[in-house]
């Protein structure tokens, strides 16, 4: 087994050696993303190429970088184990202003050319924002093009009196007079005159006078650089974004270096509800005239006709956010030579078309606003579309500035990775220059995931862990059972409000919807699913082998809940059912159409529609649900649990388990499934698969070692698979049909005793930090190296070696299992000479195999966190806080003050035990032939 483990190794690390010199030669490391099962062995990870590993934000404060300092930073990014950097110019460092440049200026574009240089020197990328800070905007805004709110002036007119004042002509997009009587409301915008006169005196009865017009809305570009300041663009403008996008043209013409590999497009943080076309858009799209119902829409009753006329001001701003503005600015990019990338969450627009429009969506998780079913819109986007990579915002605010450890960032990347993430971009780094003192500069809402932080001394072996997951995770296809269309025309039809914002901060409107509880449940209960809009649903197809869309195969379509449905999806729905498709409504079929446009019109077409679903009563077979047969599908309605049976989709009980969590990918004729123990419980148990195995390899993402697990049949044909996680621990399982493989087993082991303390004189040495080393000290008692008596120790912020001799507590044992307690916060450990890996994991346990009989030396380098350095900053009053705009808030947005924080533990606290192990080998059950 031995030799079999390391020529298997041999071979995996020479293909990955030349997978990486061909990406590295050729610049194709894109191409490296799209493994098929075919072309890995069954024990060998995909190739770590850029695009695997992970990526950071990369703020240029004042953009005032160099050619050096940008090739240092970037040789540091590249030695810590990233991929990738995407710049973002934001407001800069005082002090430095000698050495801002311009944003898009000559001497801007030379550090770019210089930066995207270095980064294929070193194999990395470089994406780039559309713009400065966040959202777009600049100087090059007008007034016009700004984010805009509509100005709504009324006025009271009784008979045979004339509109007073005047009205500036080429403002006012509307006016129009309202009568007490059901006569129908005059339109006098045409009547204005050149001095802004109305040429209309009111008729009998009393008139009130609706005039519409825009202003800005005041919202200007955040945190801008220099050349970057101004109006944010409105995003429902389609001729502000075009003449946006000429300047970055015009840029671009002028300059002949290698081009960025993405542009970027933040979330939505705009502040715009109106546009200067908005009525003639409306017209066209939705078929009537706002104008005419202006008493309504602006009113404050609530019934269903205004709750109609907000629907389709909500769908009309929606078309206008996606095809005026993220489909033109993608189109632009590509013709730049740039992929996409882009951030929908905020908007009020349908997130998952608006997602899909880009070649990699991009979600986020923002401190504890973390829900695996909001980032599964940006997943399913990608899902549906085609598109092989998600990305995601990581550690925005993790906990506050100095505070982040390695285990929550590793914990955070298992919830994006079960959401569908594949592509991590940390919230961030940010580029300081080496005269900078420390803590250099800093970005005010980012994880400090920069050189300077003691945490970037273990920060490889994260890095190395995103590496090996995403390399899986963007390898092969989805492969998700169950489509989940989303209602979206429900949630605008609300009476209430204008402008609704789908953030990840506030989630009502998918948790207090129907989508929300169904998608819960789906989750749950071990549901492989992805949502769909109504525009994707359009592009979809069925066969015998279920609904293909652009990027993967389901085999059922779930409607929630619903009250509102288009004509076009129920048409689409019953076609996809003709077509072979199985569509499920839970509860019942959806009443109505959504608008108010044509309205009996669409309802009568909706109900010829409906007449074609004929369904069997509802209650004749008890718990299952009404069904009817429609060319060569079906359609079924009922409760969720009874649809879900019907349909014949399977779960994963994988979730049955607390703290269980999973995500699963088609690879070859296989499956590759990312399980993660998110609960404080170890696990050792057989779990069941889902899907048909004859074999399933075992890949332990943290270390890089693989084997043939623990299987055996289920009755049903699938497989089960011996498990054994950690807490905080994840594998890879890739599962193999039909294939008799070989090969090195999985080394699984149980406890055969209890743990037995190491006791006896830690030698304890600083090493590397600042702002001095403190003095080394011996103790047989672990504790916080801030109880020290040395002032030093309590301010340090850095790395310190314990060094204990022991000898073995018995030498019949040949396998042990060392548990160092509680370690802040990270550890690298070596025995008798011997690398035990980097290690940041609470609880911080690793089999370290034999030990001799006597004179064993343990030594583990143990890093803390900055808190306790910035603390002692900010108790002394040294100024280090010292950057332009926002400077320097904590998680409240307050001023950032660390002078009353409590000393943060530091060091190697215990109790350090060993535990005997007892090895036992993987057993592989086969089925019994049939007869």
């Amino acid at each position: 087994m031995k030799a079999i483990r390391r020529a298997g190794a041999r071979t995996g690390l020479a293909r990955l050696a030349w997978a990486g010199l061909v990406a590295l030669l050729t610049g194709h490391v894109g191409a490296l993303g799209l493994v098929r099962g075919a072309e890995l062995g069954p024990f060998e990870w995909p190739p770590a190429h850029r695009e695997a590993r992970p990526w950071s934000y990369w703020w240029w404060m004042g953009s005032a970088v160099n050619p050096t300092d940008l090739s240092r930073e970037l040789e540091r990014y590249r030695d810590a184990g990233l991929g990738g950097v995407h710049v973002v110019p934001i407001y800069g460092a005082k002090g430095y202003e000698a050495q801002y440049l311009e944003y898009l200026s000559p001497r801007w574009f030379a550090m770019l050319e210089h930066a995207l240089r270095e980064g294929r020197r070193l194999d990395l990328g470089l994406d780039m924002t559309t713009g400065t800070g966040w959202c777009f905007g600049g100087p090059d805004v007008s007034t016009q093009e700004a984010n805009a709110k509509v100005v709504l002036r009324t006025f009271t007119v009784s008979s045979g009196e004339r509109c007073p004042g005047a009205f500036e002509r080429a403002a006012t997009q509307a006016l129009v007079a309202f009568g007490d009587s059901p006569a129908p409301p005059i339109d006098l915008t045409d009547r204005m005159g050149g001095e802004g006169q109305v040429d209309w005196q009111a008729p009998a009865g009393t008139w009130r006078v609706f005039a519409v017009s825009q202003e800005p809305s005041g919202q200007r570009v955040k945190r801008a650089a220099p050349g970057g300041a101004g109006h944010m663009l409105n995003p429902f403008f389609g001729a502000g974004l075009e003449r946006y996008l000429a300047r970055f043209t015009a840029a671009f013409a002028a300059y002949e270096g290698p081009r960025p590999r993405a542009m970027y497009h933040d979330s939505f943080e705009y502040s715009s509800e109106w546009t200067p076309d908005f009525f003639a858009q409306f017209e066209r799209r939705r078929g009537y005239r706002l104008q005419a119902h202006l008493a309504e829409f602006f009113g404050a009753e609530t019934n269903d006709v205004v709750a109609r006329l907000k629907g389709d001001y909500r769908a009309t701003l929606a078309e206008l956010l996606i095809e005026g503005f993220i489909e033109p600015w993608s189109r632009w990019a590509q013709g730049l030579g740039c992929v996409t990338r882009n951030q929908a969450h905020g908007s009020p627009g349908n997130l998952l078309d608006l997602y899909a429009a880009a070649d990699i969506p991009e979600t986020e998780m923002f401190n504890r606003d973390r829900d695996p079913l909001v980032a599964k819109f940006a997943s399913s986007a990608a899902h549906v579309a085609g598109r092989p990579r998600v990305s995601a915002e990581t550690g925005t605010w993790l906990s506050e500035h100095f505070t982040e450890t390695l285990d929550g960032l590793k914990r955070l990347a298992d919830e994006l990775f079960v959401s569908g993430v594949n592509h991590v971009f940390y919230h961030g780094t940010c580029y300081s220059p080496d005269d900078a003192p420390w803590p250099g500069w800093l970005f005010y809402a980012s994880t400090q995931m920069n050189p300077r932080n003691p945490l970037w001394r273990d920060v490889p072996a994260l890095n190395a862990y995103i590496a090996r997951c995403q390399s899986f995770l963007q390898a092969g296809q989805p492969d998700h059972d169950v489509l989940v269309y989303w209602p979206i025309h429900d949630l605008w039809h609300q009476a209430d409000g204008r402008v609704q914002k789908l953030t990840v901060h506030n989630t009502a409107w998918l948790h207090e919807q129907p989508l929300g509880a169904v998608a819960r449940e789906l989750w749950r209960r071990g549901y492989c699913f992805d949502y769909v809009s109504d525009r994707q649903l359009a592009q979809a197809h069925a066969g015998p082998t279920g609904i293909q869309t652009a990027g993967g195969l389901y085999r059922l379509v779930l409607v929630p809940p619903a009250t509102h449905l288009p004509v076009d999806t129920l048409a689409c729905l019953v076609r996809l059912a003709e077509e072979g498709a199985t569509v499920a409504f839970v509860e019942h079929l959806p009443p109505d159409v959504p608008g108010l446009g044509d309205l009996e019109t669409r309802r009568a077409q909706y109900r010829r529609l409906l007449e074609r679903v004929r369904l069997s009563a509802a209650g004749d077979t008890p718990g299952r649900p009404a069904q009817g047969r429609i060319g060569q599908g079906r359609i079924l309605v009922g409760a969720l649990p009874e649809v879900l049976a019907e349909s014949g989709v399977a779960r994963e009980s994988l979730v049955d388990r607390d703290g269980i969590r999973f995500i699963r990918r088609a690879l070859g004729r296989g499956r590759i499934y990312f399980v993660v123990n998110a609960s404080e419980q170890r696990l050792d148990d057989w779990m069941t698969l889902a899907t048909p195995a004859t074999a399933v390899v075992l890949l332990d993402p943290m270390t890089g070692q693989a084997g043939l697990g623990s299987t055996r049949p289920t009755a049903d044909g699938n497989a089960q698979v011996r498990l054994q996680l950690e807490p905080g621990a994840s594998l890879l399982l890739r599962t193999f049909r039909d294939e008799d493989l070989e090969g090195p087993g999985w080394s699984y082991a149980r406890e055969s005793g209890p743990g037995v303390p190491l006791t006896g004189s830690w030698r304890v040495e600083f090493i590397a930090g600042g702002p001095v080393l403190p003095r080394p000290f011996e103790t047989g008692a672990l504790r916080s190296w801030t109880e020290q008596r040395d002032p030093e120790a309590q301010r340090f912020a850095g790395t310190a070696r314990y060094t204990l001799d022991f000898d073995a507590p018995t030498a019949e044992t040949r396998d042990w299992q060392l548990d160092l307690g509680r370690v802040c916060h990270s550890a690298r450990v070596r025995l008798n000479g011997r690398d035990c890996g980097i290690h940041f994991l609470s609880p911080t346990r690793l089999r370290v195999g034999a030990l001799q009989p006597q004179a064993n030396r343990l030594e583990i380098e143990v890093t803390n966190l900055g808190a306790n350095r910035i603390r002692d900053l900010d108790r002394r009053g040294v100024l280090w806080k010292n950057f332009h705009d926002i400077n320097f808030v904590n998680l409240q947005y307050r001023p950032f003050d660390a002078a009353s924080w409590p000393l943060y533990d530091s060091g190697l606290l215990g109790p350090v035990t060993l535990t005997p192990l007892e090895p036992t080998r993987p057993a592989r059950i086969r089925p019994v032939p049939s007869p």
